[in-house]
């Protein structure tokens, strides 16, 4: 009947999710490449973006270009009318991460440039392979298979840790079921709900300094079909899948789940698959009007997730919609309102040339800095997944703040050394991802010290607080969500010395449309509506 059949996913009670399976990104990947080739637009590859250009001042602010480095060590300048930014989230911001290793994100090279960020401590976090950075969502949990932990050498001492937790078998694995379409950590979800599955998992790889897998090749300890809660057993039930084993149910009803990770070395069937809390999207990012463009520098376009246009919580899959309709909306204005050169040539020349003289200068630094980039990067990593992802407290900020701000002092002083031509990318990408961990915990601090409490995918520590489960010590504690703070988006703007800015301001409501057809359209005709 021209229907699509759809499924449940993060944040969303309807069945509107579809997809071709794992690999739904990545072919629509090859179609825009394909397309890109079609049309012959040029691409210049192998360059990593070192500094946005920016000219003028106050209101006529506006992009220019960007100053990068090409695979030899070289920088090279690109003038520009208009700059589309998609570089995705900030990955290279976290230790235990789900972004692919090569996404590290670029928000810091805007934030630099004194773009404004809106909605920064909203992001999203959930349990993940670490070996093969996967998200374990769907049916990788709605099988049901075993939580074991280890010693840290990965073999020791192994046991099943989730039990200890629950009061019944059917209860855990009911919970575990639950993690499937509610993947990922949600602070409403902390207190009876299927989250205290991430905080299980923390505790014991963070707190206890095990590690964590799954384990698909037998069930869990007591299991039984009958034990599990009817949502569990209908959708089991329904799906063919009550089978022997978690291995036999995934190859029932998701065997590309299970070739996803042989196409990467991993083979479920024989071996444990080891996870972690992971940092998986920003909900947040830089602020952009309705045509995606940004409000406070002209000319520049932050599309997909570094666009900070999802909020506090984010269904699965807007991501991809975001992408595809941020790039379709700024292309029309750029075609329609921006298609000639009006940015200053001289302008952009003196601006990158004293821009690229402070590179050269900081590049420099490097030969004689005593600090690696790999041991740089590492520092701020730990220090946001420590004090800046899923567990947040107002005693612990405060100092991740002074430490991240001392770090960025010190490698803009002394730099970071590096081996190769290749790895200069990476000692420049430390100074934007160290300048962006910073903005993000003054971001998060703020909030916090707001009092806007634990909601989205972060939950705030507090000794005064409800406790979340009786089986967990005293410290699991949380401050309940202030939810007048719905109405508002935080604004964050950072200048070049440090001094960040933040605010509270009214959300725009969501337009309601009372458009007249033959007007609508006429104004769709004349360009009007690009203003």
């Amino acid at each position: 009947y021209g229907q699509f059949v759809g499924y449940k996913t993060d944040h969303d009670p309807r069945q509107r999710a579809t997809s071709i399976g794992p690999y739904t990104s990545r072919e629509m990947c090859r179609a825009l490449i394909r397309r890109v080739q079609e049309l012959g637009i040029e691409v210049r590859e192998g360059r990593n973006v070192a500094q946005l250009i920016t000219v003028g001042e106050g209101s006529e602010k506006r992009a220019g270009g960007a100053i990068v480095v090409d695979a030899d060590g070289n920088l090279e300048v690109y003038g520009a009318e208009n700059v589309v930014f998609g570089v995705g989230g900030p990955g290279g911001l976290y230790k235990t991460s789900v972004y692919p290793e090569v996404h590290t994100g670029a928000i810091g090279l805007a934030l630099m440039a004194g773009v404004k960020g809106q909605s920064l401590p909203e992001s999203q976090y959930g349990l993940a392979s670490i070996k093969f950075r996967w998200n374990v969502s769907g049916t990788y949990m709605q099988v049901i298979p075993r939580f074991i932990s280890t010693d840290p050498d990965g073999v020791s001492n192994p046991r099943e840790f989730m039990r200890e937790y629950f009061d019944s078998v059917g209860e855990m694995n009911s919970m575990v079921f639950l993690k499937g379409y509610q993947w990922p950590f949600d602070s409403r979800k902390v207190i009876g709900g299927s989250s205290i599955v991430d905080i299980i998992v923390y505790v014991e790889t963070v707190l206890r300094g095990r590690r964590a897998f799954l384990d698909y090749r037998a069930n869990p300890e007591g299991f039984g079909f009958d034990d599990l809660s009817e949502e569990a057993r209908t959708y089991l039930t329904r799906s063919e899948a009550l089978l022997e084993t978690p291995i036999a149910r995934l190859h029932k009803m998701n065997p590309g789940a299970i070739e996803l990770y042989a196409d990467n070395g991993i083979d479920i069937n024989t071996e444990p698959l080891e996870i972690a809390v992971c940092a998986q999207h920003n909900n947040g990012g830089l602020a952009g009007n309705h045509w995606w463009e940004s409000p406070n520098v002209k000319h520049l376009f932050p599309i997909g997730e570094v666009n900070g246009s999802h909020g506090v919580y984010r269904p699965g899959g807007a991501a991809l919609n975001s992408g595809q309709v941020a790039s379709i909306r700024a292309a029309e204005f750029i075609a329609n309102r921006y298609a000639d050169w009006s940015v200053s040539r001289d302008a952009v020349q003196q601006t990158a040339a004293q821009a690229v003289d402070a590179l050269q200068a900081w590049i420099d630094k490097c030969a004689k800095a005593g600090s690696t980039w790999q041991a740089e990067r590492d520092e701020f990593q730990s220090r946001m997944t420590r004090a800046g992802a899923h567990i947040r407290s107002l005693e612990e900020l405060p100092k991740a703040v002074k430490e991240a701000w001392a770090q960025f002092e010190r490698l803009e002083n002394a730099g970071c050394s590096y081996d190769t031509p290749s790895e200069l990318a990476e000692a420049l990408r430390n100074r934007q991802l160290c300048f962006a961990q910073a903005v993000y915990l003054e971001a998060i601090l703020f909030a916090l010290q707001s009092g806007v409490g634990s909601r989205g995918s972060c939950i705030v520590l507090d000794p005064a607080g409800e406790k979340i489960h009786d089986k967990l010590s005293d410290e699991w504690r949380i401050v309940p969500e202030d939810s007048s703070f719905r109405e508002s988006v935080l604004e964050t703007v950072a200048a070049p010395g440090g001094k960040v800015a933040n605010e509270w301001v009214p959300r725009r409501p969501i337009p309601e449309a009372d458009a007249w057809f033959e007007t609508a359209w006429a104004s769709f005709r004349s360009g009007e509506i690009f203003g």
